[in-house]
């Protein structure tokens, strides 16, 4: 009886399972369509708030240029962060049924780096900005209030900001990073598959 055993033959002879393309392709659409849908939700959310600020601007008109300005900084927040949010349509359109393995972890991994930058720098910017014009804005409006009423008023919207900017938004963020992340590692684990 021969004592040789050839592992790496008796390895590579060994069924691979097969990732369910079928299954892997509805998991890319779903994400493609649920990233579409957020892009087209925070537009609407985001450009109704902005008019209804312009309203308030315009119906209130406040007399103080603090309220102005922060007024001004708070629409442009949210018009920057739409400026750079908006241009993740065109990758997420990328992403179609024609293309090859190689060409979905191409654009994922585009997505990957494009989502980080929106997901930390702009939201960085965005809720600067946004603090900053809402700060300003409301104090017209304290002024009016007793000392200890314009604090509570101030200390209740920045533990507001921060509970968004400390948990609602790290959880966001992992969730999102969690979903593409696992798109990535399937069609790597593809690629490496078809590449032996």
């Amino acid at each position: 009886m021969s004592s040789n055993i050839d592992f790496k033959a008796l390895w590579q002879q060994q069924p691979v399972s097969q990732p369910d393309m079928k299954d892997l392709m509805n998991r890319l659409y779903q994400f493609k369509q649920s990233n579409i849908r957020r892009l087209i939700k925070t537009n609407i959310l985001l450009v109704a708030t902005s008019l209804f600020i312009g309203f308030v601007w315009y119906y209130y008109q406040p007399q103080f240029i603090s309220t102005k300005i922060g007024i001004v900084i708070t629409i442009l927040a949210m018009v920057i962060y739409l400026f750079v949010y908006n241009k993740m349509f065109a990758l997420f359109n990328k992403i179609d049924n024609a293309s090859d393995n190689a060409h979905y972890l191409q654009n994922l991994i585009v997505i990957k780096g494009k989502q980080r930058f929106l997901q930390h720098t702009m939201m960085n910017i965005y809720f600067i900005m946004l603090m900053a014009g809402i700060c300003l804005y409301m104090y017209e409006y304290t002024s009016r209030m007793t000392i200890s009423a314009g604090i509570i008023t101030y200390a209740i919207t920045l533990i507001w900001i921060a509970f968004n900017w400390f948990y609602l938004r790290p959880k966001t963020i992992k969730k999102q990073q969690a979903k593409l992340d696992d798109l990535i590692a399937k069609f790597e684990g593809i690629n490496r598959q078809l590449d032996v």
